[in-house]
């Protein structure tokens, strides 16, 4: 596979816009006080189950055929937004982020069957645990530590509501000097 005709890949929960909304507002109430972030554009924040990098057209069917059947008789899933937290911590951060809850137990089991079966089809399982999340931003600048988790405690709440999760998308990547854009290139909704 040449470069060109390698499709970066990566499959998620895509946020409806009303989720999308409440998380513009934690950001822009953080942006106030937090310099030295590169914040996530609302629009291109999802839940993200498995990043595949560069693959194939090919793999993209191997990789659809999988999902249709991981993802029948799942159920729909009610997630929340809520609680920031930092990776690796807070003390060190170079990612800010949304805790997901609701049926974490329920989507962390669907996450690990869908791992377990790309493996054997060739795709490398993910060696740090699932831990599920939205990417607020990233730290650009070491300014940013000091104080953060002040910050963060200071502001009581953080709630990006709730929302139903009704399918997974597998998603194009495309970088731009603009930030990454992304191209929806199939949808596998869970059979009731």
């Amino acid at each position: 596979m040449t470069d060109e005709n390698a499709i970066r890949a990566f499959l998620a929960i895509d946020l409806p816009e009303e989720t999308r909304n409440q998380i513009g507002i934690i950001q822009d109430r953080l942006k106030r006080t937090l310099k030295g972030v590169r914040w996530t554009r609302p629009k291109g924040i999802h839940l993200t189950l498995k990043f595949f990098g560069n693959v194939s057209e090919s793999d993209i069917a191997k990789i659809s055929s999988i999902i249709k059947k991981k993802t029948k008789d799942v159920g729909s899933l009610t997630l929340t937004v809520g609680t920031i937290g930092a990776f690796p911590n807070f003390k060190r951060p170079r990612v800010l982020w949304l805790e997901i809850g609701g049926a974490v137990e329920r989507l962390s089991i669907l996450q690990k069957e869908v791992e377990a079966a790309l493996e054997t089809c060739g795709f490398q399982r993910e060696t740090r645990t699932f831990r599920p999340h939205l990417t607020l931003g990233r730290i650009k600048s070491p300014k940013v530590v000091a104080g953060l988790s002040e910050i963060i405690k200071g502001e009581k709440s953080y709630n990006g509501g709730s929302f139903t999760a009704r399918g997974l998308t597998l998603f194009k990547s495309d970088l731009t000097p603009k930030g990454a854009m992304y191209t929806k290139l199939a949808y596998f909704l869970f059979d009731q």
